[in-house]
């Protein structure tokens, strides 16, 4: 690639990351006002109400906390520029260390589900935009329709009942042990459910059907044609490439909503699970940490778009 490339790159990169780190401080001041505000005190809930308001806050100094809510923002804020995400108050663990242990299987979930999705809907899309509406494809699009409406907890306790009543097994957990034979099986089940419960398979049908059709009627497209050039290979950059990124861009946030459901039906121990019981215990540095961690996921995501149509159209970087 030659440097002329790279420049508008590289450009964009620098400048996505200067957003990215404004946006993440914003994000983390908001929910931290939020939880701030929240009733209840995660000391308080830890020792069951057994201190009294002057134990309280001689807890908190003996921890170091400070009492206003702006000096534990700062506090903190200070804290996980250094690398330090804080201490869980449920399990005196390090929070960095207990994010990054779950995340590796919300990782796993996701991308999975969302492999899943495109596989299905891109070959839906494709021959919509190619073949437009046939006996084919009508049924295809509509059955799209249908399972991007079926709720995924609605899903997921249906795959669940189904497993453990016609196979014998529950997914993840209940019964694994006793069914080795199965593999994976398990384990995929929970990923299919939200794969095609996340209610994004239409959107992405949609979306990629009416860019495709658009681009191939383009006159470029039709000149190439009839030369005898393939239409996939003029079509590719601009009516495939670019908006299956955006779309999936745009879907990040979706997918890691639906995840939190799913990891809390089949009891898959990710970030998802973590931050909902995180919640009930009060647990703040832990719902603080979650929430940075999903907000760089889907902030890459937003990136990694940006930067694939700038390599499609370097003066995209000079808007």
């Amino acid at each position: 690639m030659k440097f002329t490339s790279i420049r508008p790159i590289a450009f964009t990169l620098a400048r996505e990351l200067v957003i990215t780190a404004l946006l993440l401080v914003g994000v983390s001041f908001v929910v931290f006002v939020i939880l701030y505000s929240a009733p209840g005190d995660p000391f308080a809930l830890l020792l069951q109400g057994q201190v009294s308001a002057v134990q309280n806050s001689g807890i908190h100094d003996s921890l170091g906390v400070p009492t206003t809510w702006y000096g534990q923002y700062l506090s903190w804020l200070g804290n996980i520029s250094t690398g330090n995400f804080g201490t869980s108050i449920r399990t005196g663990l390090p929070v960095l260390a207990e994010i990054v242990r779950v995340a590796i299987n919300t990782l796993y979930l996701t991308i999975g589900a969302m492999l899943i999705t495109l596989a299905v809907a891109i070959p839906i899309a494709l021959m919509s935009a190619r073949q437009g509406t046939t006996a084919v494809t009508w049924p295809l699009t509509i059955f799209a329709y249908v399972i991007s409406a079926l709720p995924v907890f609605w899903l997921g306790y249906i795959a669940i009942y189904i497993s453990t009543h016609k196979f014998g097994y529950f997914p993840i957990t209940v019964g694994y042990s006793s069914s080795k034979s199965l593999g994976f099986i398990p384990f995929l089940l929970p990923i299919a459910v939200l794969g095609l419960g996340n209610g994004t398979i239409s959107e992405v049908v949609r979306y990629l059907r009416e860019e495709m059709e658009r681009v191939f009627a383009e006159d470029y497209i039709r000149t190439a044609v009839a030369k005898g050039g393939s239409i996939w290979k003029h079509s590719f950059k601009e009516g495939f490439l670019i908006p299956i990124t955006q779309i999936i861009a745009s879907k990040i946030p979706f997918i890691l909503g639906g995840a939190v459901v799913v990891e809390q039906v089949f009891n898959w121990p990710g970030m998802g699970r973590m931050a909902w019981q995180a919640a009930q215990d009060r647990d703040y540095p832990i719902i603080m940490g979650v929430v940075i961690l999903a907000a760089v996921i889907v902030r890459m995501g937003s990136l990694l778009q940006r930067v694939v149509y700038v390599m499609v159209n370097p003066r995209a970087s000079q808007e």
